[in-house]
């Protein structure tokens, strides 16, 4: 189950899951979209696409309840989705904060609530949160999406120290600067291109150039493997060096 899968890494993870031969259920915005990419993969017979509102609880829900319809359980959490708003502390206003933190956080929250009862019911399951080095204390521009990945850190936690007795693992993946959809959009909204982000973050990052949105997928394809049956807790950064 991924939250999100419509485009940059998450679809990058639906993709290998496919080629696993797994079951996948998946959401977004658009249910145009979810059926393009489930007959682009011809695996209509794999995938669920369940068109979310991030921000409603009862649509939260929903999908829960209809990925265990037709799967009958979960054995792995992917929280990918989320937004990355240009804001400092000073300049937050209340629409930016709740946007983020409805986002970000409280529809994973949510997910994991119903997500868990499944899990606990067979006694295993993987989750898996996507971070950022941001989880620390983030640039000067991204206040509150800093205090959302550093509240998903705590929440990872949480979840490996109470409920590893139900076979359940959690795992906090620390994603880099990454030239994902949303990304190549903001920098385009601040007239850059992307020869000029590739530049930029070539200048920032030790190893040397900007993460792409298949680099994640071995480590997410190890959290959700048996081969990571007594790994709970950690924390695998991916940034090719980079810490804020």
């Amino acid at each position: 189950m991924i939250l999100g899968g419509t485009k940059g890494v998450g679809r990058e993870i639906l993709k290998s899951c496919l080629k696993k031969g797994y079951n996948v259920s998946f959401s977004g915005r658009s249910q145009e979209e979810g059926n393009a990419i489930m007959q682009a993969l011809e695996s209509e017979h794999k995938l669920y696409f369940h068109k979310l509102d991030m921000t409603n609880v009862q649509d939260i829900e929903d999908y829960y309840k209809q990925t265990i319809k037709r799967f009958g359980r979960i054995d792995t959490l992917v929280l990918y989705a989320g937004i990355t708003p240009v804001s400092s502390l000073i300049e937050t206003d209340e629409e930016v904060y709740d946007s983020v933190f409805n986002l970000n956080l409280k529809a994973a929250y949510f997910l994991i609530k119903h997500v868990l009862k499944s899990m606990m019911e067979f006694k295993v399951g993987s989750i898996i949160f996507f971070g950022s080095p941001h989880m620390d204390y983030g640039d000067f521009d991204r206040a509150p999406y800093a205090l959302t990945k550093g509240a998903l850190l705590t929440l990872s936690n949480h979840i490996a120290h109470h409920y590893a007795k139900y076979g359940i693992r959690s795992n906090y993946l620390v994603m880099g600067w990454t030239n994902t959809e949303g990304e190549l959009r903001l920098r385009n909204e601040q007239g850059m291109g992307q020869d000029e982000l590739n530049d930029m973050a070539s200048d920032a990052i030790p190893m040397g150039r900007i993460l792409n949105t298949t680099d994640y997928v071995p480590a997410v394809m190890y959290f959700i493997s048996d081969e990571s049956a007594m790994t709970t807790g950690s924390v695998l950064r991916i940034t090719g060096g980079h810490y804020i």
